[in-house]
């Protein structure tokens, strides 16, 4: 059974006219062919489907313009919202980034995310690690017997955008100085004043024991 257009608002399909819009329709598919600007959607809820003529198409699909007929085509490409044709997505599915037409849960190497728009655009290139440079402490070399090393990288391109940052262009470790002292300086005498100080005091308990001995001698 088919109805045309100043009857289409005879039959319904749910809460709204399956027939709105259409140039012909069937009461049990809904419409068949749509007027010239709309786009014909497929549309299936259980076991049943039927056709819908809609001013665009709905979420996952496309708008395709042909001669015949206008119609609402799928996208092809995985975790896409809406797309711009079958083979590239314009906007991802909520926690995926958009990248060349394509959805991905992390941008690809060489990119970075932009959160507010949920796109990867080209981010900042950072060239190789330099060598570790010379461990130092309070700029000297030699002195104490731990101290940092530094190495760099510089960055080769820079990101699209400033709000994409770049990584860190320099870091530093502790290290062990190849000199502990430094040469024709003092060396430390901790450990010599430790003896000077033991040997004082063995004198100092010797001379106290050769004056308790005599006073001894006296009062006997």
């Amino acid at each position: 059974m088919t109805c045309n257009l100043s009857s289409y608002f005879a039959a319904s399909y749910g809460p709204n006219p399956i027939c709105k819009g259409c140039l012909s329709c069937s009461k049990d598919n809904g419409c068949i062919r749509c007027q010239h600007k709309l786009f014909f959607f497929l549309r299936r809820e259980g076991m049943r489907q039927y056709g819908e003529c809609l001013h665009s198409c709905p979420s996952g699909y496309y708008g395709l313009r042909t001669p015949d007929m206008n119609r609402c085509s799928r996208c092809r490409i995985e975790n896409c919202d809406s797309c711009f044709s079958r083979d590239f997505c314009t906007k991802c599915k909520t926690g995926f980034y958009s990248h060349r037409g394509r959805c991905f849960r992390g941008c690809p190497p060489g990119f970075a995310a932009l959160e507010e728009l949920m796109e990867c655009v080209e981010g900042c290139e950072v060239g190789q690690w330099s060598e570790w440079g010379t461990c130092s402490r309070n700029n000297k070399t030699c002195g104490f017997k731990w101290g940092l090393e530094t190495r760099t990288r510089q960055i080769v391109k820079k990101p699209a955008k400033d709000t994409v940052p770049c990584p860190t262009i320099a870091e530093s470790r502790r290290c062990k100085m190849a000199m502990r002292h430094c040469p024709g300086g003092r060396r430390p005498t901790k450990t010599k004043d430790k003896k000077k100080k033991k040997k004082n005091l063995m004198e100092r308990a010797q001379k106290q024991h050769s004056i308790f001995l005599a006073t001894d001698k006296t009062s006997q």
